[in-house]
């Protein structure tokens, strides 16, 4: 293995990273590109397991806001994850990634049931491993999964892929142009301060379960692979 930071990872990809500049849908080129920054990152060695919105197809919260009801809505917002989670499990095959997509809601034809003991070695035996359907509960978000899957797995770390976005800032960098990045915070002081990173259950997951947090743009070329390797980008969230 590579010189790296961090032996097994879970990358957090928003929903809306695979629409590309349409802001919609399912972009395969966008995917595709995707897929060969995760490659390179599998290639040093690194264990990767995923947790992808569904933001690109829908929101349960903003149906929910539509009339629809909650749990129903969300629902099927996991299904969206799943269908993102197949089509970047299929952009990763096609570059030789071995990959596997488990579902927290058993849907056996298309990928299998979660099961903790076999996602854990999966990784062990080099494949990627991507997380559907969320929690398979309505209420929860996908950055509430990727902190409860972190855990599960005994990631060393979540790195959450922005799109546009370089960090964690005091404010809005794009309505605030004093707004300042942060380098270094701790789990603290996310929760202290209210900061957007991600829900309040999930950073208390990812404290209690002495979890660093790495938020950074995805959409500079080569960034999920320099966090790997230890560079000092974006803005890292660790315990105190």
């Amino acid at each position: 293995m590579a010189d790296v930071k961090y032996k097994r990872i879970l990358l957090k990809l928003s929903g809306e990273a695979l629409s590309g500049e349409r802001g919609y849908g399912i972009d395969p080129e966008t995917v595709n590109n995707i897929a060969a920054e995760i490659k390179e990152v599998y290639e040093l060695g690194v264990e990767i397991a995923i947790v992808v919105g569904g933001g690109n197809l829908w929101r349960g919260e903003a149906g929910a806001k539509l009339g629809m009801e909650r749990a129903q809505a969300d629902y099927v917002g996991m299904l969206g994850t799943t269908m993102n989670a197949l089509a970047l499990q299929d952009a990763l095959e096609s570059h030789d990634v071995p990959t596997r997509v488990q579902t927290a809601i058993e849907m056996r034809q298309v990928a299998e049931p979660y099961v903790r003991r076999k996602a854990v070695r999966h990784l062990e035996k080099g494949r990627v491993v991507i997380f559907g359907a969320g929690t398979g509960s309505p209420y929860f978000s996908t950055d509430t999964t990727a902190a409860l899957r972190a855990a599960e797995i005994n990631a060393e770390a979540i790195l959450m892929a922005k799109n546009g976005v370089d960090g964690v800032y005091s404010d809005d960098p794009r309505k605030n142009p004093d707004a300042t990045m942060f380098e270094k915070l701790t789990h603290k002081d996310i929760i202290a301060k209210g900061l957007k990173v991600m829900d309040s259950t999930a950073s208390t997951l990812s404290m209690d379960n002495d979890i660093n947090l790495v938020i950074f743009n995805m959409n500079t070329s080569g960034n999920i692979k320099r966090v790997v390797l230890g560079e000092n980008i974006g803005t890292t969230v660790e315990v105190d």
